[in-house]
């Protein structure tokens, strides 16, 4: 297992790297001038060149690239092109709720999912499977950004039982958590039905082995070989789901965040690539991918522990 992690922490400084040099290079090919949008329709030659100047951007790519991994090296991301503010600081400001809302988002996943999928595997072929299926094709289809917007058309405007913007109070209070339920919904709910699949496809084949009927021959409780023995093994598979999917959720906060009003990493990349801030772009993008790495390698220590039989030898 250490081993293991190791090798994770080694791959995932080079996966970082790749993915810093082709998001510097990305934004440094596109089109548009950042100069030009700071300067504004008014600004001269001179003045734009003194702006490219002041930033750097007049050197080669390069080299500027070189300079940006240097100052990764020192914990410095560099400053925003139109605030002037670290980049560090920016995100650290908006982490916070970006990562309520997608923990939030994964908890009503999980639970939705894995109940709905056992369910659905033990009452196979009954109406509580023919309706998991249908949230399961539904949840996968509905846009999340039209989802969002009906479930504040009806539970904040028309019942006002629920706020729709923002997310200002602290999660441990009432009003924290009413204000994650529907971004919450919104985000969650395509992973739910996507975890409600696999678990019951899952299950299913969990519940036919044969020592699952041998468990049952020599008189376990029903319920001891559902909730005991068979989800432990069935749990696997799913594990997988739901990491990949919270990884998924980090990148997937960008719309819902947009629809809720939330000030989270999600806008601030949005407008960053809207504005040709690269340092906070590049920031943003570096932290979501090292998120993701690192909850794949939490799954891969889950596994272990979920099955001893698995090793990374």
């Amino acid at each position: 297992m250490i081993g293991l992690i190791i090798r994770r922490i080694f791959q995932l400084i080079l996966l970082l790297l790749g993915i810093s040099f082709l998001v510097f290079m990305s934004m440094h090919v596109a089109p548009g001038d950042p100069a030009t949008i700071i300067g504004g329709p008014t600004a001269s030659s001179s003045d734009l060149e003194a702006i490219r100047e002041s930033m750097g951007l007049d050197r080669p790519v390069l080299i500027q690239y070189v300079d940006y991994l240097g100052g990764i090296l020192q914990g410095d991301f560099g400053y925003s092109f139109q605030t002037g503010q670290s980049v560090t600081e920016a995100i650290l400001t908006r982490f916070p709720n970006t990562i309520k809302l997608s923990i939030a988002s994964m908890v009503v996943a999980i639970i939705i999912g894995i109940v709905a999928g056992i369910i659905a595997a033990i009452k196979q072929n009954s109406w509580i499977d023919i309706s998991s299926t249908t949230f399961s094709l539904a949840g996968v289809s509905i846009p999340n950004f039209w989802l969002g917007t009906m479930l504040i058309l009806v539970f904040g405007v028309q019942l006002q039982w629920l706020p729709v913007g923002g997310l200002n109070a602290p999660i441990y209070t009432i009003e924290g958590i009413k204000e994650l339920i529907l971004p919450a919904i919104t985000l969650g709910t395509a992973s739910a039905a996507l975890i409600a699949r696999m678990s019951r496809s899952s299950m299913l084949e969990v519940i036919k082995s044969d020592y699952i009927r041998t468990a049952k021959a020599k008189g376990v409780k029903r319920k001891s070989v559902i909730w005991v023995h068979a989800l432990r093994n069935a749990m696997i598979p799913v594990v997988t789901v739901i990491g990949i999917n919270f990884g998924a959720l980090l990148g997937g906060t960008i719309i819902t965040e947009q629809v809720f009003a939330i000030n989270g990493i999600g806008r601030l990349m949005i407008d960053a690539i809207a504005s040709r801030d690269f340092p906070v772009v590049q920031g943003t993008v570096l932290l979501v991918a090292a998120i993701f790495v690192i909850v794949n390698l939490i799954v891969d220590i889950i596994y272990a522990i979920i099955d001893p039989r698995i090793t990374y030898n």
